[in-house]
């Protein structure tokens, strides 16, 4: 299936913010970081919307032209998760400090933050597929499919390996048709599900 896909601007960044936050108020992590139905309704989207402002500053955000559908990317240096920052580009505190601007009495959301940093891969420069939403009515139609491939084509031409974390079992098989593998071992959030770090190797 065809897709027009264009980059996203602060134009766009609302729209991004209510795809994201209606794709993702049924998977299991963020069920987990926001639990109870009435409470993840009113808080999700400021988690969503802080992904989003740091993508737009340091990333890209590929929009389906529709609006159906968008992932964010970010570029990750050789020295990522080093001692020059973290992949939340706000330094040593950006955990904490997205927790203080979201919602301070909920830990989950600086706890998720250190984990899946902790086990951020570091040494090799690489291509971090942060999120990727597509809007309940439309999904199974290949739009996440066509969003990640045109990134992954880029990829296999420039040598880069691409990285992210699945939140679902779901979303696990439809990267490993991409080409992904488990890396090391699933994150097993405390007194929640699992995430799984995946790595993938550019084709020749």
């Amino acid at each position: 299936m065809g897709v027009a896909i264009r980059a996203a601007g602060q134009d766009d960044r609302d729209l991004v913010v209510r795809l994201l936050d209606r794709a993702f108020q049924h998977d299991p992590v963020s069920r987990w970081v926001f639990p109870g139905d009435e409470y993840r309704r009113a808080t999700h989207h400021k988690l969503m919307a802080a992904f989003t402002d740091i993508v737009l500053a340091d990333g890209r955000i590929d929009l389906a032209e529709d609006g159906a559908a968008c992932a964010l990317w970010l570029p990750m240096p050789a020295e990522a998760n080093g001692e020059g920052g973290d992949k939340e580009g706000e330094g040593d505190d950006g955990p904490a400090q997205m927790r203080a601007s979201i919602d301070p009495a909920n830990e989950r959301i600086e706890l998720i933050a250190r984990l899946t940093e902790d086990i951020h891969p570091v040494g090799r420069a690489h291509e971090y597929l942060w999120m990727i939403g597509v809007s309940p009515d439309r999904q199974g139609e290949g739009l996440g499919t066509a969003l990640i491939g045109a990134v992954l084509d880029r990829c296999d031409r420039d040598g880069l390996p691409a990285y992210l974390e699945a939140s679902s079992a779901r979303s696990r098989v439809l990267y490993e048709r991409l080409g992904f593998a488990l890396q090391n071992r699933p994150l097993d959030l405390p007194d929640g599900p699992q995430m799984w770090p995946m790595w993938r190797e550019p084709r020749p």
